[in-house]
């Protein structure tokens, strides 16, 4: 029988504190914090599954992305920092489900492009919601509108 990402995690948090390897530590008690504090959210009434863990990796992952632009407007101050944050990042991504590349996106944003039969930069919202409605966790929403605004002119 397959693990579950929780006994993965924990098994991963016991090797990091054997080698005393604190980024490793960092990041998984960081998840592990983020998982605490879901279930004990009072809207929360689901269990703690692979899918949850699989929610949480992502928003943390998204919001430690986002802080790196923030530090990188710090200059050389900011510097160690970007570093520990471009470990999480790639430490997390994993257990994260692949994401297409660039040109599998393309073949996707063209197609929704002659579904929709968008012709202008007003439609953008339309041809994003098609895409994402079917591919959410197989593409990034960055790379789709930036490929959807190349596509579509002004």
């Amino acid at each position: 029988m397959a693990q579950s990402l929780q006994q993965i995690l924990d098994e991963r948090m016991k090797a990091a504190m054997k080698a005393r390897d604190s980024r490793v530590l960092n990041v998984l008690r960081a998840i592990r914090t983020k998982v605490q504090t879901e279930q004990t959210s009072k809207n929360f009434s689901g269990v703690v599954d692979d899918a949850l863990h699989l929610k949480l990796i992502a928003a943390y992952v998204k919001s430690m992305s986002s802080a790196i632009a923030d530090f990188q407007k710090g200059g050389e101050r900011g510097a160690d920092m970007i570093e520990q944050l471009r470990f999480e990042i790639a430490y997390l991504e994993e257990f994260l489900p692949k994401k297409l590349n660039e040109a599998d996106t393309l073949a996707l944003v063209k197609a929704a492009l002659d579904e929709t039969g968008a012709s202008s930069m007003k439609q953008l919202g339309q041809v994003m919601g098609t895409i994402m409605k079917s591919h959410r966790d197989q593409v990034d929403a960055g790379l789709v509108r930036k490929l959807i605004e190349d596509a579509l002119p002004q």
